[in-house]
């Protein structure tokens, strides 16, 4: 297998463990509800993780931009 490819998998599987382990702030419901408006302050290891989970979507949309470009018979 390519490195390409298996990078992209790595980062697609950490991208979705990122998303998964992090906290709910709100509701679906309250979305659409009108509820209270506040404001959410990461702190600390939620503050890390939410910083890694945009710079592995950037990555991986980054990646999937590039596979595409990239000529067939480089991967």
């Amino acid at each position: 297998m390519n490195f390409f490819v298996l990078l992209h998998a790595a980062v697609s599987i950490l991208l979705i463990l990122c998303i998964l382990i992090q906290q709910r702030t709100t509701g679906f419901s309250s979305a659409f509800s009108g509820g209270e408006a506040f404001v959410v302050q990461r702190r600390g290891a939620e503050r890390l993780l939410f910083r890694t989970t945009v710079i592995l979507s950037i990555l991986f949309f980054g990646l999937t931009i590039l596979q595409w470009y990239l000529p067939v018979g480089l991967f």
